[in-house]
């Protein structure tokens, strides 16, 4: 289990080095996850323990949000006073990914409609 624990955090560690170092505009953990996903392509499976460790990390999830939590509450007032920005980038955002998923999904029906 500490073995594929490693693994995880060497993957996330070499995203978030190649992302600085290269100054690419995606997140470290996301190339990190392209990493893991491309050496488990290689190795054809999931070994069990890996699916062990994952699934543990995901039951000990809800703890990751806790230093989220507490930062909203600390500046609330702050959130209070951006309310307006926030919640039109919220709405704005929200329509453009549903606008964005549509379009999407129309375009690849189409694709597999004909082949």
């Amino acid at each position: 289990m500490l073995g594929f624990l490693t693994l995880i955090l060497v993957c996330q560690l070499a995203g978030e080095f190649i992302t600085g170092a290269l100054a690419l505009p995606i997140p470290g953990p996301v190339l990190g996850m392209v990493f893991l996903f491309i050496i488990l392509m290689l190795l054809g499976r999931v070994p069990a323990q890996l699916d062990q460790t994952a699934n543990g990390l995901l039951r000990s999830m809800s703890l990751l949000f806790v230093p989220a939590g507490t930062g909203v509450i600390l500046h609330f007032q702050l959130l209070g006073q951006a309310l307006l920005p926030l919640g039109l980038a919220l709405v704005v955002s929200t329509l453009a990914t549903i606008a964005v998923t549509g379009l999407l999904m129309q375009w690849l029906g189409a694709g597999s409609a004909n082949g």
